[in-house]
């Protein structure tokens, strides 16, 4: 299974219906093979207030967003897979290290996309758990040799709007302030060598031009 890009889905943009639904009609434009990568939601959080803990919450809320993607891709006509890092023990963590079993995950079937969480394998605790959203990313990247990895803006008005993004983010004056406005609440800690841009510009891949490069 070759796959040409990486595309973030994070906290925030997961409980954005419009979003998601912007997403889902630019990647159905594609004829090219892609990986989503998401985490949990807020969704979390409403869980934990039926009274579960959070770890267990998080957990429920990733596989059951895993299904929810999976049946809004299907909705817009798209084949997809959808996986959980830790089935197969595709991706497993041993202490701080985490990997990727590549022969595993080009073993699967060719469907235009592969819909993958973040909940690895734990080989120390026999258990799925939670992993970081960046790290994923950029060990996802590094271990498949993926050069396109692409992270949504989560400034309203440059999807609304149509705003034009700085070419990379070394052009940009204030560099916190765009970090802080544009950049997924995950990554403004941790930017991870990829492009930023809109959902509705995503349709356009693999000629995407209205994206700002996250490093230089």
């Amino acid at each position: 299974m070759s796959i040409n890009y990486i595309a973030i889905l994070d906290h925030d943009h997961l409980d954005n219906g419009l979003f998601l639904s912007t997403f889902a009609k630019a990647v159905a434009a594609h004829s090219h093979r892609g990986l989503i990568l998401h985490s949990d939601s807020a969704y979390t959080d409403r869980i934990v207030q039926t009274g579960v803990m959070r770890e267990e919450a998080r957990l429920r809320a990733i596989k059951d967003l895993n299904n929810r993607l999976i049946a809004l891709f299907a909705d817009n006509g798209i084949s997809a897979i959808g996986l959980n890092g830790y089935q197969r023990e595709m991706i497993s963590i041993t202490g701080n290290d985490i990997k990727v079993d590549i022969k595993k995950i080009m073993e699967l079937p060719e469907q235009p996309l592969l819909l993958l969480s973040t909940l690895i394998y734990s080989t120390e605790e026999n258990k799925p758990v939670s992993a970081s959203l960046p790290i994923v990313a950029r060990v996802l990247k590094n271990s498949l040799n993926i050069n396109d990895l692409f992270l949504f803006t989560k400034n309203v008005d440059d999807e609304i709007i149509k705003t034009d993004l700085p070419a990379t983010i070394s052009q940009v004056q204030d560099k916190a302030m765009f970090i802080k406005t544009s950049v997924p609440y995950e990554f403004q800690d941790d930017l991870i060598e990829g492009r930023l841009t809109t959902a509705s510009e995503f349709q356009n891949y693999p000629n995407i031009e209205n994206a700002t490069k996250l490093y230089h």
